[in-house]
């Protein structure tokens, strides 16, 4: 499918070449534009470039349609103030002596016997306000958008209060279900420094909360791509699932006595921080993903 032959040629021209041409468009009758389908199947361009032309072809038709009547207005103006002439009166004789310099005295009105009393003048009516000419914009020109009233953001100090008490019972359970599925303290630099010793038990509440918080910022805040929208969004909610479950796991162990935690939770809580690892960077590659 090619494009018609417009200025003797095919290839996709200009709006500023196409604008001719769509005048010269016969339209039925009652239509003072042509459809936007139409300009495309006859120029053979998308969308975008005939609604283009489409508002080129209004403006031009409100800009004429606007000069015409300031046309109009002014001509109706100009008849009505025009000052009027009898054409019954005699002409004056051309004078063959030049004219003396100086105003000219005024003449003494003649009222013959009899005269009817003169007519009142007719009402003439008052000009109507003659619109002001604006200027036509180019439809290109973005609108200004107007100004909006700036919004206070709702004080955020209170959600401090609100973790302080989750984040002493979330840490403890954790660190408590870590020991009872065999996290423990550990030496990582034997024989470099000897004193240093770690909880590895403090690594489940750091890696599943944290990734949770995360995760839910990401996904509430809809500024990333669609794959990473869903995956920040479903991670979320299964990693505070997870959590929650940790929790009631913990709770329920120490509530019945058990000293160590059954083979399928010591299972589950073991490889929590490999699967937090892996879902954290997924998360990572997809929020630098282009959209």
């Amino acid at each position: 499918m090619t494009a018609p032959t417009i200025n003797g040629t095919r290839y996709p021209q200009p709006i500023e070449k196409l604008l001719p041409a769509a005048r010269a468009l016969d339209l039925p009758e009652g239509q003072e534009f042509p459809s936007r389908n139409r300009l495309m199947r006859e120029f053979r361009i998308g969308a975008p470039k005939a609604d283009e032309l489409l508002a080129r072809l209004k403006s031009e038709h409100a800009e004429r349609t606007r000069t015409e009547t300031l046309r109009s207005a002014m001509a109706d103006r100009g008849s009505l103030l025009a000052p009027r002439t009898d054409t019954d009166a005699p002409v004056a004789p051309r004078l063959d002596y030049a004219e003396p310099i100086g105003p000219d005295p005024a003449p003494v009105p003649v009222v013959p016997e009899h005269t009817p009393p003169p007519a009142e003048p007719p009402m003439i009516p008052p000009a109507a306000p003659v619109a002001e000419a604006s200027t036509v914009g180019h439809p290109d020109t973005p609108t200004p958008p107007a100004p909006v009233k700036p919004v206070r953001p709702v004080a955020a100090w209170p959600v401090i209060l609100l973790a302080l008490p989750a984040f002493v019972a979330v840490w403890s359970g954790w660190v408590g279900l870590g020991g009872l599925t065999g996290f423990g303290v550990v030496h990582p630099l034997p024989g470099i420094w000897d004193s240093l010793a770690i909880n590895t038990a403090i690594t489940l509440p750091i890696g599943v909360e944290t990734y949770g918080a995360f995760a839910l910022y990401v996904w509430l805040s809809g500024r990333v791509p669609p794959r990473a929208l869903r995956f920040a969004k479903w991670s979320a909610l299964g990693s505070l699932l997870v959590g929650a479950l940790g929790q009631v796991a913990y709770h329920l162990l120490v509530a019945a006595g058990i000293t160590v935690a059954p083979w399928w939770i010591t299972t589950a809580v073991s490889v929590l921080p490999v699967a937090v690892l892996g879902m954290g960077a997924a998360l990572a590659h997809l929020v630098r993903e282009d959209h």
